[in-house]
């Protein structure tokens, strides 16, 4: 199953943090998954690393960097998915959660994250 993975999923398993929960592990550590970040994601955490240093523990450029090396595999952000946003429920006003969405519905994929508003947009997230 393809998987793209939430910006505080991402963060969470590379760091270790004890606030992953057991369903995220059991999905990310799936080798029949295959787990996805989106380059919004590392946009998300340069600009929140930017305006609150002391709450994002990593920077875009290690987030990257450890995200590749975990073995997610990188979906950038195009123009059909923005396009996409235009036309998703007025659900969360969160741009990086939308574009999420967004993405994982024009790719097939399931979203999975931790978020407990982003479940309304339907059966392609996991809410774990």
């Amino acid at each position: 199953m393809k998987f793209l993975v939430d910006t505080h999923l991402l963060i969470w398993s590379t760091i270790n943090s004890t606030k992953l929960s057991r369903a995220a592990r059991a999905i990310l550590k799936d080798t029949g998954n295959e787990c996805y970040f989106s380059s919004a994601s590392i946009w998300e955490i340069a600009i929140k690393r930017c305006c609150h240093p002391k709450e994002m523990p990593v920077s875009a450029e290690e987030a990257q960097r450890l995200f590749l090396s975990a073995g997610y595999v990188e979906l950038p952000v195009f123009s059909r998915h923005s396009a996409l946003v235009e036309h998703l429920p007025a659900i969360h006003s969160d741009p990086f959660d939308r574009i999420l969405v967004a993405q994982a519905r024009s790719e097939g994929m399931h979203l999975a994250t931790h978020d407990k508003i982003i479940p309304q947009y339907g059966d392609l997230v996991v809410h774990v």
